[in-house]
């Protein structure tokens, strides 16, 4: 993965966990807040009720017969409320009155009649004058049998506006299941979660819209425009296919704008140290050149000058071919290629240098295949594995080039007979600049020729692996490296 790439999807990781931090903040934060809506709204109901049973208070004694026509009455009646998404249908409402011994004398449940109630805290704290509430469980151990219960005291006594403080002779205690406002928490819970993943959606979109924006507002219509009077027919699945393309190159050019200037510090960065050696080399020569010498010294100098030249243009160029495809993100050329005929083409245009260390090409296919690809590019990509092979071969080996099915990708295999890659390099071995010295000539290249092929196979929604033979589950005793190059196949051929 590259570093532009590590940025861009860091800086969505970010933006992911600052939003999972704010939505995991809210969500639970839900309940507590529905709760505390739920308490004052039975604080002020139990004070109702409370004041209600004052009225019918005689020498001291609760008369809670009010209340009992009041409670049946209400658990009859019939209705239908659509709150938001929730439909109620019934009172949930409970109450219980207690005596100043925390006696029950009125339960609208039916339950508790005569119970002790004198050790729950909202009769217990209520009978002393203090705010009392509890939450308990119906059933053991069920939380969603929860009660939340708030208590107001009954007063005797009082003076005639009823604001004196009197004497408390009994409590009116509120309940409510927990459950009739848990459905609100949980229908909030997922209006909440669903906008936050809307978000996250609307930012991924609205980054893809900028980036088409920004940077080519007019570039990918006009190369989707392009690509669909180039078709000859209506192929719903291919347009969508491209028009999917297009989008992943809008998204790789917002990337690299984001991260543009690492990319670019890193490039000048890498360049510039492995420019240092092959000028340090030059000037060298350089200076040596202008002492008296003899001639074959001399001319060996300036060979050597000649190389290192040659080097730097070499990586130059490369350089350059690299840094333009990579800023391409979809293929201008694509036609069917059949494989073996460029597979054998290649080998044959490369049997002259291999002649000069005595080094046998071969060609080796279980059968032909297809594959939509750039003509050029692919040519490049396969030529630089079958060079690369060619490198580290050993004088009078063999490099075989091979074409294997498997599935819906294509395999192309590039085989040689020399030493392998060491374990020290076979994580690097496509990083830019990384190179290892050839065995005949003790010689790096620019190291740039792999990194080229992976960029290729990327272009054409393909892989690149390269591994040693006896790594990769050959046959016993095979040696050497083998490089696999994934392509997806096509069920289209080249028209005659």
């Amino acid at each position: 993965m590259s570093k532009r790439t590590r940025i861009f999807l860091g800086i969505l990781l970010i933006y992911a966990i600052g939003l999972a931090a704010v939505l995991y903040h809210v969500v639970s934060d839900l309940d507590p807040r529905y709760r505390e809506s739920a308490e004052e709204s039975l604080v002020e109901t139990s004070q109702v009720l409370a004041a209600l049973v004052e009225q019918d208070v005689r020498d001291g004694a609760l008369d809670t017969a009010r209340l009992e026509v009041l409670f049946k009455a209400v658990y009859a009646r019939q209705f239908e409320a659509q709150i938001f998404d929730i439909r109620k249908t019934r009172v949930e409402l409970r109450t219980y009155v207690t005596d100043r011994n925390g006696t029950v004398v009125f339960d609208s449940t039916g339950q508790s009649l005569g119970k002790d109630f004198s050790q729950w805290r909202d009769v217990r704290m209520t009978l002393k004058g203090e705010y009392g509430a509890r939450t308990s469980m119906d059933i053991p151990g069920d939380p969603n049998s929860a009660v939340m219960y708030m208590a107001a005291p009954v007063y005797w006594n009082t003076n005639a506006q009823g604001t004196g403080s009197g004497e408390i002779i009994g409590v009116v205690t509120v309940g409510k299941p927990v459950q009739t406002f848990g459905q609100f928490v949980a229908a909030a819970r997922s209006r909440t979660l669903y906008a936050g993943m809307l978000s996250v959606v609307a930012v991924l979109v609205l980054a893809v819209t900028v980036s088409v924006w920004l940077v080519r507002p007019f570039g990918l219509i006009a190369d989707y425009a392009r690509y669909v009077n180039a078709q000859q027919g209506f192929h719903p699945w291919r347009l969508v296919r491209r028009a999917w393309q297009l989008l992943r190159a809008a998204y790789d050019e917002m990337r690299d704008a984001l991260a543009g200037r690492n990319y670019v510090a890193d490039y000048v960065q890498t360049l510039t140290h492995e420019v240092k050696s092959p000028l340090s080399a030059i000037r060298g020569a350089a200076e040596l050149l202008q002492e008296p010498m003899e001639e074959a010294q001399r001319q060996r100098f300036l060979g050597n000058i000649q190389r290192e030249t040659e080097r730097i243009q070499e990586m130059v160029d490369r350089m350059m071919e690299l840094t333009a495809l990579e800023t391409r993100r979809v293929l201008d050329t694509v036609e069917p290629i059949t494989l073996l005929p460029l597979l054998e083409e290649l080998a044959h245009a490369s049997h002259g240098a291999a002649a000069q260390r005595r080094i046998r090409i071969t060609v080796a296919a279980d059968t032909d295949a297809t594959v939509e690809a750039d003509p050029f590019l692919l040519r490049r990509a396969v030529s630089n594995l079958l060079d690369n092979a060619l490198d580290f071969s050993p004088e009078g080996g063999q490099v075989e080039l091979g074409l294997h099915l498997d599935g819906r990708w294509v395999c192309i295999t590039v085989c040689d007979q020399g030493a392998g890659i060491p374990s020290y390099a076979e994580d690097k071995v496509f990083e830019k600049f990384y190179s290892l010295a050839r065995p005949h000539s003790r010689k790096k290249s620019t190291g740039l020729g792999l990194s080229f092929v992976k960029e290729i196979a990327s272009l054409h929604r393909g892989r690149i692996a390269l591994g040693n033979r006896s790594d990769a589950g050959e046959a016993a005793g095979a040696t050497g490296a083998i490089a696999r190059l994934w392509l997806p196949r096509s069920t289209k051929t080249r028209a005659s």
